[in-house]
């Protein structure tokens, strides 16, 4: 028997009493809760960026520049998602080099269609980096930097990491 599971998203699960970290760091690599304070940042990152996001997190998003008002939106929905404990975005900065991209822990099924191979991790982790970022290290720094905070600092045991392009 087939269990078609693509239409369902796996809500993550947090302990009771469980608060959500709004600032993590790992070596040179600090991240923080984004907030619609972040827009002017988040616009500048994501449009020099937009190539580089596809080939490396892939997904639908961005198809093309934002502006401060649809990210203005964006950043207002991350802000409430966390909150209320949905997903968490965070603005990640280099220490010493300022806004270098973001990371997402997201409910599976969000990004890709809920499969039973999918189903049984419990938090989908993805990330991206802007080109200045990339061509310094920081694509992987992240990647060693989530793989620490999602076991570490959140409750989560079994992560996907959904990025296109993982790094080596």
């Amino acid at each position: 028997m087939t269990v078609d599971l693509t239409p369902y998203v796996k809500k993550l699960v947090l302990p009771g009493g469980f608060e959500p970290p709004r600032r993590l760091e790992f070596g040179d690599v600090v991240a923080h809760a984004i907030s619609r304070d972040d827009v002017v940042a988040d616009v500048l990152g994501i449009n020099a960026s937009l190539e580089l996001i596809r080939e490396t997190r892939g997904g639908r998003w961005p198809e093309g520049p934002v502006t401060e008002d649809e990210n203005y939106v964006d950043l207002v929905w991350h802000e409430c998602e966390f909150r209320d404990g949905k997903s968490f975005t965070f603005w990640l900065e280099g220490v010493g080099r300022g806004y270098i991209g973001c990371a997402y822990l997201y409910p599976l099924g969000v990004r890709a269609p809920l499969t039973v191979e999918l189903a049984r991790h419990d938090v989908d982790v993805s990330w991206w980096v802007t080109p200045e970022a990339f061509e310094a290290g920081y694509y992987q720094r992240v990647f060693r930097a989530l793989e620490h905070w999602v076991v570490i600092d959140y409750p989560f045991t079994r992560p996907h990491y959904s990025n296109v392009r993982m790094p080596e």
